[in-house]
């Protein structure tokens, strides 16, 4: 599992995806009511995960340090899909030993809108005269080979991870690319 520039030494052990919908209720007269759905709300994704060996408070330390980064990220785990989530809750669930540390985490999705892909900018340049400038954006694509990874590929050009899969919506498991399958990297 990763999650923006941390890369968990193994899965968490407990891993849940919570889907709600919210819903209004108004009461009418005569012990009646009606309800209005205001759509779905946040994914929660929430687990539990152990560090073991020497390294176990330092790898929570580094986890910890995350959190404490502004802003979402990308959540990247090796079944479910990949979201772009805001870090909300990290818990020790244990006294910490220098050897083994369990802990607890919460990440909701962050909804951002759809992209379609299509990148076209335009516009009159300033002390331009006459028409107006467009420029379209050249789409570039890479076919997968054996032993990519979207991570390799994103290295590859130059770009994040999060870019790449930006690019790419059609890609719904950033961990299950397959050979001959068109990536577009520009």
């Amino acid at each position: 599992m990763r999650y923006k520039d941390y890369v968990w030494p193994h899965n968490p052990r407990i891993y849940s995806i919570g889907f709600q919908r919210v819903m209004g209720a108004a009461k009418v007269p005569f012990g009646r009511y009606l309800l209005q759905d205001l759509g779905p709300g946040q994914r929660v994704m929430e687990g539990e995960g152990e560090f073991v060996g020497e390294d176990a408070y330092a790898q929570f330390k580094k986890l910890a340090t995350v959190f404490y980064s502004d802003g979402p990220g990308l959540l990247v785990h090796p079944i479910w899909q990949t979201s772009n989530a805001y870090f909300v809750e990290l818990s020790l669930t244990q006294q910490p030993r220098s050897d083994y540390v369990k802990y607890s985490f919460t990440f909701w999705e962050g909804y951002d809108g759809h992209s379609t892909g299509l990148i076209v900018s335009g516009g009159t340049e300033s002390g331009q005269t006459g028409a107006s400038a467009s420029t379209v954006v050249q789409e570039q694509w890479y076919t997968v080979v054996r032993g990519d990874t979207l991570w390799a590929i994103a290295r590859r050009y130059g770009m994040s991870l999060s870019a790449l899969v930006a690019l790419n919506p059609q890609i719904k498991n950033p961990n299950l690319i397959l050979v001959g399958q068109k990536v577009r990297v520009a």
